[in-house]
This record gives C-alpha cells, sequence and structure tokens, in this order.
C-alpha cells in the first residue's frame, strides 16, 4: 500500500495534471488527493466513456490526461477507446480499479467483468501493468506507461486492486449554485432550413481563431465539403462525444470552442449536458442541429421530436439556450450566442438530407485520421 502523493507527485512531475473519471471506492483515496489538490485539476464525469473523451479533448488542447474509473464501467470506455483514441492516436493514462478479482470475495454483478478485464484491454490493444502498491515500483510503472505511450501514443492502462492506496481525506468545498441561465425560443414554425444552410452560416460567423469540434456522419462530411480547415476536427467515429470532447478542450485554451451535434448523437450521450453546466467553460458554444432522423443511417426517425435540447440545457446549467426553426432565426441566435455568455447551447431543427455530392474527410487510413488530430491540437496550442 502506498499513499496517493506516493503516485501522483512523480506523475505530475512527468507532467499529468488533468484527470477525469468515475470514482470507484477503490480510487476513493486516489480521487479525494486529486480533488483536494490545487495544482491538479479534476472533472467528474457523467460516465466512464465520457470521461475519456473529457480527457481526449485536453489532450488535444495541450494536456498529459489520466482518466480514472471501475473496471465494471470499461465496457462504457469501449465506443471511444476504438474509435477515438485508436484512429486519433490519443494517449491517456487510465487507471483501471479490478473489482470481481479471481480468487477474491467481491459482489457478483463484478465476477464476470473481473475475469474480462485485463482480456478486454487486450483485446482493444491497449498495453497494461498492475498499479503500483510500493513506492519503490512507482518510478518503473510509469516510466513503462510514458514509453509504451510514447511509442504508440495510445493509452496505457494500470489494474488497481483493492488496498493500492491508503485512505485520503477529502477537502472539497460544496460548489456555489450556478447563476441562472435563460432559455429564448424563437421557433417561428415556417420552414426549417437544410444543415448544410446552417453550416454555411456558422462558417461566416465563427472567429477565425474558432476550434470546431464536428459530430460523426454527414454533419462532420457536411462541413468538410463546405470548407476544411485546420481549426476544424471530424469525429469520425465515437458518436455522442463531441460535447464530452469540446469540454475538455474549452478547459484548457481561451479561444472559442464550438461543438456541432446532432439530434442522434446528443441523445447518445445526453448526460454530458449536465457536466458541460456544471464546469461551466465560458468559452464553448454548443449547437445541436436536429433534423429527427438518423441521416447517415437511412433516415430512421430519432426520438428527438419530443425533446428540448435547449430545456435541458438550461436545467443543466447552460447560461444561454436557445430553441429557433429558421434561417434567418438562427442568424440572430448565433450571433447572440458567441456574444452572450457561456456555456451556450442552440437547438436548430432542420430538415433531413445532405448536400449531393458529399465529401468525405481525408483519413481513408490510421495515419490520416492521426494528421487531422494534429493538426487540430496544433492549431489548439499555437
Amino acid at each position: 500500500m502506498i499513499s496517493a502523493a506516493k503516485f501522483l507527485e512523480p506523475a505530475r512531475a512527468l507532467g499529468y495534471d488533468f484527470y477525469s473519471g468515475v470514482p470507484c471506492s477503490f480510487l476513493t483515496p486516489l480521487i479525494n488527493r486529486v480533488i483536494s489538490d490545487p495544482a491538479l485539476h479534476y472533472v467528474g464525469a457523467a460516465s466512464e466513456g465520457e470521461a475519456v473523451a473529457i480527457a481526449a479533448g485536453a489532450w488535444l488542447a495541450g494536456r498529459k490526461t489520466v482518466v480514472m474509473c471501475q473496471n465494471s464501467g470499461l465496457g462504457n470506455t469501449v465506443n471511444p477507446l476504438t474509435s477515438l483514441n485508436w484512429p486519433f492516436s490519443i494517449p491517456s493514462l487510465l487507471i483501471i480499479t479490478w473489482r470481481g478479482q479471481p480468487g477474491l470475495k467481491d459482489e457478483p454483478q463484478h465476477e464476470l467483468m473481473g475475469e474480462a478485464t485485463a482480456e478486454l484491454l487486450d483485446v482493444m490493444r491497449v498495453p497494461h501493468a498492475p498499479f503500483p502498491s510500493e513506492e519503490a515500483d512507482v518510478p518503473e510503472v510509469l516510466a513503462r506507461a510514458e514509453n509504451s505511450m510514447a511509442e504508440t501514443s495510445l493509452p496505457f492502462a494500470l489494474i488497481m486492486q483493492k488496498g493500492s492506496i491508503a485512505d485520503e481525506p477529502l477537502d472539497q468545498p460544496a460548489p456555489p449554485p450556478p447563476p441562472g441561465g435563460y432559455l429564448i425560443d424563437r421557433s417561428s414554425g415556417g420552414g426549417r432550413p437544410a444543415r448544410a444552410e446552417a453550416l454555411q452560416r456558422l462558417l461566416a460567423k465563427a472567429p477565425d481563431d474558432a476550434a470546431i469540434i464536428a459530430t460523426t456522419g454527414k454533419t462532420g462530411r457536411e462541413l468538410f465539403t463546405l470548407a476544411d480547415r485546420r481549426q476544424q476536427l471530424y469525429q469520425v467515429g465515437s458518436m455522442g462525444c463531441a460535447g464530452a470532447m469540446g469540454l475538455g478542450v474549452a478547459l484548457n485554451v481561451k479561444r472559442p470552442v464550438i461543438v456541432i451535434d446532432g439530434d442522434g448523437a446528443a441523445l447518445m450521450k445526453l448526460g454530458a449536458l449536465a457536466t458541460i453546466g456544471a464546469y461551466r467553460p465560458d468559452n464553448l458554444v454548443h449547437l445541436v442541429l436536429d433534423n429527427g432522423v438518423h441521416d447517415s443511417t437511412g433516415g430512421q426517425a430519432t426520438v428527438s421530436p419530443g425533446v428540448s435540447f435547449a430545456g435541458a440545457a438550461q436545467a443543466c446549467g447552460y447560461q444561454t439556450s436557445y430553441l429557433c426553426d429558421s434561417l434567418d432565426g438562427f442568424a440572430v441566435t448565433l450571433k447572440d450566442g458567441l456574444a452572450g455568455r457561456k456555456p451556450c447551447l442552440i437547438h436548430l431543427r432542420t430538415v433531413p438530407g445532405s448536400l449531393s455530392p458529399l465529401g468525405r474527410p481525408t483519413v481513408a487510413s490510421l495515419d490520416g485520421v492521426t494528421d487531422l488530430a494534429k493538426s487540430f491540437r496544433s492549431s489548439c496550442m499555437s
């Protein structure tokens, strides 16, 4: 058993100062110390996959990151680890607890994942090692992780057994109540715009230094077709992770950050609205282009007709939320959103359909995706 400081201080010396995750009782002392240390930054996520996406965004903004979670939540990380970190070559140090470790008594819900934890990491090609339980082992374990991530630019996991870290108190003052946000409904009931028309307006009005993250599918493809810019990142996978990734970027840069979501993607990880609202980055504009269908897979209906993304955002702590359904209303709203209090969410209802012919981001290989991430990271850090 070691103290939390005996791990965190050498890790900080290597540059690891941004942490995200979901608590586990095995992790309690480590998380408590991270939260209590003013030199470290911790973002509590609504889900484990969201934590991976937040850390990926922070890495794109130049930080070295750590993601902490229980192995029962490892399944939630599969999508971003395999379709975000892997193709974009985004490293992160993962600390995964080992509930249900074979041979040790634990609750029945942990038994199967306990048997599968190491094997699941192997299948995802995430190299791993035991979390150090002796102070003398810490430098060697961190060096192994560092060398692996330097060589592959991919995550490395430490598997933590019960009792690895000594108890640690939590020094976390109660957060102040969020300042009240407001919602403006500019719905007109008239003709809804096409998604491409809204993207054209966005490109015309977005600040030159804005970092733009577009969700997977036809949203990103249309943005690429209209204008491919160095500071634009197209999520070619990891559906639902754009908001969390944008949060990770926004918390670590001064420039404006614009996230372009779709209704299906936003619904997939709706908990990200609560995390964004809780941490309230003052440079984030979150645009949800809602055409009511899964456009990329044949136009199957989503459940968005009964959802007010603007209302949900206001309830979650966004400072401004807007609902609009016309191009003119969107133009006014975008101007207000870029200039006003943030985080801001704009819910624009659009018609189904996409540009034709429709381009595709030039990421036909892993090298192409990696180059896209490198270009975006360079623009964020400049």
